[in-house]
């Protein structure tokens, strides 16, 4: 179940989570989409350019070993249909592939930190980006001013295009602090002896394959806890932490071993971001 509100200029996005922690995202506006697709659209361009300079080059070298005979050979007939299915590929694969295997974001939109999600708040699987993005061909209409995606954005405060209102997806602001804790820093008193807030990794707690048994969505809730863990008042972050950690331990089947659940927590994101195994 999710609401929006105002807050300071923006639509912030608030979804409460089955596990009952509150998830809030800042949506992304006209502008800052814009920026990133400009960015995607001038990583293609550039990609273009440089298959339009090596198929100049190789038509001229093709042009001058056979400058005698006639008609096309069949590799000649090969190389173009090769071409023809790569620009499609890029041209229509491009945000699919990234989004789907990037979680959310392609190239452009990592450098303005925004992100795709579904509306519940979840990552989004390959078929719903391709939806998403097939329905990118209407939203750019008249080609390429988009004026048909951006009209559809103004019209509705989420400011989702056709391809995010069929899907149901929509792109939020990522913040440097919804970073999950994967190190615990140390705070040296002595200067000399090593760096203020060195970090070093979080002990396992946790078997890797307990931990395989978790979901995407465990992890995006443990994530917007941390996200939001410096908010919190000190005893409604202690119960949020043991509750959650609770439900981890459960859904791993293996006991929460005592002591801080915060470090339970960062020890289970350590194993699924720095460990070998992924999420099912």
């Amino acid at each position: 179940m999710g609401s929006f509100e105002r807050h300071h200029f923006s639509d912030q996005l608030s979804i409460d989570t089955p596990e009952q922690v509150d998830l809030r995202f800042n949506v992304a506006g006209i502008g800052s989409r814009f920026v990133a697709a400009l960015l995607d659209g001038l990583l293609i361009l550039a990609f273009l350019l440089a298959e339009f300079l090596l198929i100049f080059a190789v038509a001229a070298a093709s042009a001058i070993s056979h400058s005698g005979s006639k008609g096309e050979t069949w590799v000649e007939h090969w190389a173009t249909a090769i071409l023809i299915f790569v620009n499609f590929v890029l041209l229509w694969g491009y945000f699919t592939i990234f989004e789907a295997w990037w979680h959310g974001q392609t190239p452009g939109k990592r450098v303005m930190k925004l992100r795709v999600l579904k509306d519940s708040g979840r990552q989004i699987t390959f078929f719903e980006s391709l939806a998403r993005n097939l329905m990118r061909f209407v939203d750019c209409q008249p080609f390429p001013c988009y004026a048909v995606g951006v009209i559809a954005m103004l019209c509705n405060k989420q400011s989702k295009r056709l391809g995010d209102l069929v899907v149901g997806t929509l792109v939020v602001h990522e913040r440097l602090t919804e970073q999950p804790l994967m190190v615990q820093p140390i705070l040296s008193l002595a200067p000399t002896e090593v760096p203020a807030w060195q970090s070093q990794a979080v002990p396992a707690i946790f078997p890797a394959d307990a931990i395989a048994r978790l979901s995407q969505q465990d992890l995006v809730v443990i994530d917007a806890f941390f996200a939001r863990a410096l908010d919190l008042s000190l005893e409604t972050r202690a119960a949020m932490a043991q509750r959650i950690a609770l439900q981890m331990a459960e859904r791993m089947g293996v006991p929460l071993p005592e002591g801080n659940p915060e470090r339970a927590l960062e020890s289970i994101l350590y194993g699924i971001r720095g460990g070998a195994h992924s999420l099912r």
